[in-house]
């Protein structure tokens, strides 16, 4: 009987520790799934800015309200950004967002 009682216990257990595993590894995958998502939607819009002919993206530059041909870096921001100037984060975000004022 005792046994019987341990071999519970431990099934018990092992599937309280196997549903919050389940459940973390749900959790997390789902926020890789938007991550990824994120992502992708960034460069897509990135991609599909008007480029001049030497393939700079043509925009209008939040900060000093003029028209730019900027190269994007990895990260889809343009050569002229400024990290932590709010103009710049803005301008960052409208390019990931696919708003991004053009020329």
């Amino acid at each position: 009987m005792a046994d019987r009682r341990r071999l519970e216990r431990f099934l018990r257990s092992k599937f309280q520790e196997a549903g919050e595993r389940y459940e973390e590894l749900r959790h997390s995958s789902g926020e890789q799934f938007e991550e990824a998502r994120e992502a992708y939607e960034a460069a897509r819009n990135a991609r599909a800015l008007p480029t001049d002919e030497a393939d700079r993206a043509k925009i209008v530059c939040r900060r000093f309200a003029e028209r730019r041909a900027a190269r994007l870096d990895e990260a889809y921001r343009p050569a002229c950004y400024e990290a932590d100037h709010p103009d710049c984060e803005g301008c960052v975000e409208d390019v990931h967002e696919g708003r991004i004022e053009t020329w």
